[in-house]
């Protein structure tokens, strides 16, 4: 089992950056693939980026690729998303995931465990 809880959300204007950090409960952090995630109202909640579970692999969405960097640090049961040349488009429930069979860049339902989200809002 695994508890993850984000934290960094925000409001920011465009061309701005925000880095949002997950935490993960548990010794076996560094066994999971972990996600992003997010959801825009009235859409579907679709994957960012995502991450293997040394690190050493990422996925990023075409949407995203240049401007947004998945990174994780295993010794502190932390994976961060940094957002840069922030768009409004961007806007959105941003979600941490963590997968027990390692990396995956598919959908949502591939993750087993999920954080509560947060809001990140991108004024133009």
């Amino acid at each position: 089992q695994v508890q993850l809880v984000e934290s960094g959300g925000g409001l920011v204007q465009a061309g701005g950056s925000l880095r949002l950090s997950c935490a993960a409960s548990g010794r076996t952090f560094s066994t999971y693939g972990m996600g992003w995630f997010r959801q825009a109202p009235g859409k579907e909640r679709d994957i960012v980026a995502a991450i293997s579970r040394g690190g050493a692999i990422t996925y990023y969405a075409d949407s995203v690729k240049g401007r947004f960097t998945i990174s994780r640090d295993n010794a502190k049961n932390t994976v961060y998303l940094q957002m840069n040349s922030l768009k409004p488009e961007d806007t959105a429930v941003y979600y941490c995931a963590a997968r027990g069979g390692g990396y995956s860049y598919r959908g949502e339902d591939e993750y087993d465990y999920w954080g509560q989200g947060t809001q990140v809002t991108v004024s133009s």
